[in-house]
């Protein structure tokens, strides 16, 4: 049984205009103009129990705006929206108490408070018996090991700190879901890993739905099973990567390392880019197949060493994202929809 369902989900904001300067400020307070913009232009997905997904496209496609609908913070303009049952929206009090959320450029724990008292505040407002509240403390402070950090105030935490922190603030309350809103935007390579397993670890051994909104290419290839595209307010492609890559016509990487440099000029083959004796070449299997491409390479040079590799995913949606008419710059005035007095 689906556990979220979307159906032709809307969005539109009214955002208020005004002329610039003290004139436009004056015509403001008399007769002010909206500008109607469309987030979501009818969305429609479905998640089953414990799927892994990452939800992405570009700044402005409608990311955040789906998943503070889902999260119960923002009402749609239409659509139907069901999660474990409920209309978040509706049943926001019942909804919130079995979903996590954070927002990788916003906290819930409390400035000037030590972490642990946070954490202390959020099992009285969850409403957490001590027993599982303790038992759940204790396992995800270990897990991420935070032991050192729970007597710091919350302002004195880096970034990487502050964001592991915020993970347990969002479990505490064993939620079936989890909402991961930029979760590692930010963080240094090290404190990306380490969040990166721990949602791995906590989908795979205690089945959480986790919903991964990103730019990070690399968090949606290291942990996603599904990837959800959306790009001026609609789903434009909805996948494993898998189907994603064999849907933008399967392009495959060639890294070739020469004894030399060598004047290289093949058919079926096209040139990435080049790195002294590395070349980095692309072809297509249904022009030619690797067998045979790295027969006819090896028999005209003198090879080192060669390694067959997919397109980076980064590259995969920008194509997908010019083969939908998808720009950052233009996203938000394709779904403008004209001005009301």
């Amino acid at each position: 049984m689906p556990q979220i369902i979307v159906e032709d989900l809307v969005k539109t904001f009214q955002v208020a205009e005004r002329t610039p300067g003290l004139a436009g400020a004056f015509r403001g307070l008399v007769k002010r103009s909206y500008r109607s913009i469309q987030a979501l232009a009818g969305i429609n997905f479905v998640l089953q129990p414990g799927e892994l997904v990452g939800y992405i496209g570009p700044n402005g496609a409608g990311k955040s705006t789906t998943v503070k609908i889902l999260s119960g913070i923002l009402v749609p303009t239409s659509g139907r929206c069901e999660i474990n049952g409920l209309t978040p929206w509706l049943d926001r009090q019942r909804h919130v108490a079995d979903i996590g959320v954070v927002f990788g450029q916003r906290t819930q724990l409390w400035w000037d408070l030590p972490v642990i008292e946070s954490f202390d505040l959020l099992r009285d407002i969850y409403r957490i018996p001590a027993g599982r509240y303790e038992k759940s403390r204790d396992e995800l402070i270990d897990i991420l090991d935070l032991a050192v950090l729970l007597d710091m105030p919350v302002r004195q935490l880096s970034l990487g700190q502050r964001m592991r922190c915020d993970l347990v603030a969002s479990l505490l309350h064993r939620p079936s879901i989890l909402f991961l809103d930029e979760p590692t935007i930010g963080l240094d390579a090290v404190s990306k890993l380490a969040v990166r397993e721990f949602i791995k670890r906590i989908n795979r051994e205690e089945g959480i739905t986790v919903i991964l909104t990103t730019h990070d290419m690399d968090d949606i290839e290291a942990l996603c099973d599904r990837i959800v595209v959306i790009g001026n307010g609609v789903i434009v492609s909805d996948g494993t990567l898998a189907n994603l890559r064999h849907k933008l016509r399967g392009e495959r990487r060639l890294k070739i390392e020469f004894e030399g440099e060598p004047e290289f000029n093949e058919p079926d083959v096209r040139i990435v880019s080049r790195e002294g004796r590395v070349l980095h070449l692309a072809y297509y299997p249904q022009a030619v197949a690797a067998t045979e491409l790295i027969a006819r390479i090896t028999a005209r040079y003198r090879v080192k060493d060669f390694l067959m590799e997919h397109p980076p995913i980064e590259e995969l949606i920008a194509q997908l994202y010019r083969d939908n008419d998808i720009d950052q710059s233009a996203a938000r005035t394709r779904r403008q929809t004209g001005l009301q007095a």
